[in-house]
């Protein structure tokens, strides 16, 4: 990993946060939520991750990450029997974030909640940013739902495809564009390069957390996982299946440093601060996989061979 390990000195603050933020809105009150939390420790992820933003952001961070486990695990409860099962979750998370409607579920009611953090903390545009990636993470989850319903296998390009949605990474970048001192130009935001560099970030940020989940989502019969992907389409050993996704990962992270090298003399320095976000999450979900209790016992989990 070649960037150095970070923590935001705000975290236990922001855990504490977290807890009420989900209390507040009858989320831990639901069966099993609580427990997850604790083993997936949101606001730690969200310090690796964004070390440098400041106190109220960082707690926007912590709770978009702690909704986004919510939602993720209640997504894939439903779906697992039928996507159609879905359809009434997915379309009041578009309905909010899309049209601005009023929730009618709990889960609804906190996404509205951070819909509206996020405006107060960024700008329109920015905050527009923010609702359209966080709707592509809301059909990606039916789309992998769709890919666990079908009775053929997932090659590896379909099945990073629907991972760049579900990892639910990117919508946090319009968060670290916010952090920053002035908005960034129309020119280097949607610069080809910079725009490579955040799938690029994304994708290596997501696969390091499937090779720590490989062997328990190769149990549970899951699909959409890097290094099970490999196995399938090498018909290779789970162990060999790791090694070929380690090195997609570097490869990944290789390019990542090759065009910030190329690019960021030609970055303001506002430029450069939304890069590093994007360096954050590469760096800090690495350092949370390898030490979070979400992961912990995989090592124990006996993989099919």
């Amino acid at each position: 990993m070649p960037f150095p390990f970070q923590w935001n000195p705000c975290e236990s603050e922001a855990a504490a946060g977290v807890e009420a933020w989900l209390s507040r809105w009858g989320l831990t009150r639901e069966p099993g939520v609580a427990a997850m939390i604790a083993r997936t420790r949101p606001a730690e992820l969200a310090s690796r991750t964004s070390p440098t933003v400041d106190p109220g952001l960082l707690q926007i961070v912590a709770n978009q990450i702690a909704y986004q486990f919510v939602f993720d695990d209640r997504a894939e409860d439903l779906g697992r029997h039928s996507p159609g099962r879905l359809l009434p979750m997915l379309c009041e998370s578009i309905a909010i974030l899309r049209d601005g409607l009023p929730p009618s579920t709990a889960l609804g009611a906190a996404l509205a909640d951070l819909h509206r953090q996020v405006r107060a903390r960024c700008t329109p545009a920015q905050a527009a940013r923010w609702a359209w990636k966080s709707r592509e993470y809301v059909h990606g989850l039916l789309y992998e739902a769709v890919a666990q319903a079908q009775p053929f296998l997932l090659r590896t390009g379909e099945c990073t495809s629907i991972r760049s949605l579900t990892a639910g990474v990117e919508p946090f970048y319009p968060l670290y564009e916010a952090a920053q001192p002035w908005e960034l130009g129309a020119a280097e935001l949607h610069s080809p390069v910079v725009r490579r560099l955040s799938r690029l970030s994304a994708d290596a940020a997501v696969w390091t957390a499937d090779l720590f989940s490989a062997a328990k989502e190769q149990r549970a019969g899951e699909m959409i996982n890097l290094a099970l992907a490999h196995q399938r389409e090498h018909r290779c050993s789970l162990q060999a299946a790791v090694l070929l996704a380690v090195q997609q990962i570097n490869g990944t992270i290789k390019e990542f440093q090759k065009l910030y090298l190329e690019i960021e003399p030609e970055l303001s320095p506002a430029g450069v601060g939304y890069v590093g976000g994007m360096i954050g999450w590469i760096r800090g979900c690495y350092d949370w996989s390898r030490t979070v209790p979400r992961y912990a016992d995989a090592a124990s989990v006996p993989a099919v061979p």
